[in-house]
């Protein structure tokens, strides 16, 4: 409903009204302490306009945080301590402005030293609701003596001494995902501030599998389209980069979401070391961010392509992820069950192939005939084909990919002979093939 989404894109704008009660709040005991001075003594009337312009903003900025607060998103304890000292600070200025008409002071008149701490209290009130706030909005330990005696981890001194949870993979949780997904504000019942947290997922499910990167709501988000609506991060916030997911995904896989782990006893991480180098500022490339590695990227791949390509292939009705811009590498997927013919779907991602990445094909209908444009993608690294009717054919066009790395065959016609056969292409290190002859 329309009337819905404007509700609650009304709340977003809790944010900047809160700002301004408090400063005529603020203002106003100013006012009124600086007023007590015969310099300053002319200021004394300027204190109930701007008691009462701090009361119509404190009851706007209660109406717009109480919209904010349907998402649902809060904890809710934290969330009624903000909102009932909210209220209270909008009427408690209410009540102020009010002793200050001409009606009130000659019924009731309040002498003047009793105002003037009766504002300062309201100061006191409005820094308790004004930290219930920031502890919504960045941690309830966000302005505590914890944060401000926290010793910050060394940065290790070599790449094979850092470990990778506590060094790589929580600091990017924390800079990437952790504003959204914490105690205070845990959006999906997920939080992702500790291991313990992390392991114990949320209300869509595991946020990881341990020893399986490719189950668990995290990563299955964070690689989505920007554009699809279950994509995280949320909100414009900064997506994670190519390289960040990808150390996630170790970690995951190959580190099976442990803590105390160094890199040195990981095993075989020729991959990972540069990465993790790179992230922590060891031999950082110049002019180049943390997380963005050029030393293993493929120099085949082209630096641009035709932004209109891009367009024309979304148009289409696949979906596109920017994993890195220089050198432009895409993630496309066709939406399961898309409708979209073989021929279309090869004259939109042909323009582009050079530049495809990863490829996501499943539960379309295409035969091995279908998909005589795979050669082309010669510097595809992950594709999947599961759910089509597809045979072992289509190694034909797998074969000579060399910088493809893992391939999903899941429930198609793919037999053991034909999996052997596939893994003649020594760059391939992953075929999936659950529910096949070959599996049997």
């Amino acid at each position: 409903m329309i009337l819905l989404d404007i509700l609650t894109f009304s709340g977003r704008l809790h944010p900047l009204i809160v700002h301004l009660p408090i400063g005529f709040l603020l203002l106003a005991t100013l006012f009124n302490l600086l007023s007590y001075t015969r310099k300053f003594a002319y200021l004394k009337q300027a204190v109930p306009i701007t008691l009462l312009a701090g009361f119509a903003s404190a009851v706007l900025a209660c109406i717009f945080g109480y919209l904010l607060s349907l998402r649902g998103d809060y904890d809710a304890d934290a969330l009624n301590n903000h909102k009932l000292s909210g209220i209270s600070l909008a009427a408690i200025s209410g009540l102020l402005y009010f002793t200050t008409t001409s009606f009130f002071r000659k019924e009731i008149p309040v002498p003047r030293p009793l105002f003037s701490i009766l504002l300062i209290c309201m100061l006191a009130l409005v820094s308790y609701c004004g930290h219930q706030g920031a502890g919504l909005t960045h941690g309830h330990d966000y302005l505590t003596m914890q944060v401000l005696l926290k010793q910050e981890r060394p940065k290790p001194d070599r790449v094979e001494d850092a470990l990778l949870f506590e060094d790589v993979i929580q600091p990017i949780l924390q800079a990437k995902c952790v504003q959204c997904h914490r105690n205070g504000k845990n959006k999906g019942d997920l939080a992702l501030e500790d291991i313990k947290s992390i392991l114990k997922g949320g209300k869509n499910g595991p946020a990881i599998v341990p020893g399986n990167a490719d189950s668990g709501e995290l990563i299955r988000r964070v690689m989505l389209d920007e554009k699809h609506k279950d994509f995280m991060p949320a909100d414009g916030k900064p997506p994670l980069t190519k390289n960040e997911v990808q150390l996630i995904r170790w970690w995951v896989s190959k580190g099976r979401a442990g803590m105390n782990k160094t890199i040195a006893v990981l095993g075989d991480s020729a991959i990972l070391r540069p990465m993790v180098a790179q992230y922590l500022g060891l031999g950082a490339v110049e002019g180049k961010e943390p997380g963005e590695v050029t030393e293993h990227i493929n120099p085949e791949i082209p630096l641009t392509a035709d932004t209109s390509l891009i367009n024309k292939l979304r148009n289409a009705g696949f979906k596109v992820r920017l994993m890195l811009k220089k050198p432009l590498m895409l993630d496309v997927t066709l939406p399961a069950g898309s409708g979209i013919k073989a021929t279309a779907c090869k004259s939109a991602i042909l323009p582009l192939a050079k530049n495809i990445i990863w490829l996501n094909l499943s539960e379309n209908g295409f035969t091995d005939g279908d998909l005589d444009f795979l050669t082309a993608l010669i510097n595809i690294e992950k594709l999947r084909l599961d759910r089509n009717p597809i045979t072992d054919k289509i190694n034909k066009q797998l074969i000579g990919l060399k910088h493809l790395e893992a391939v999903n065959l899941n429930a198609t016609g793919i037999t053991t002979s034909g999996v052997d056969e596939l893994k003649k292409n020594a760059a391939i290190r992953r075929i999936y093939y659950w529910k096949t002859a070959a599996a049997q």
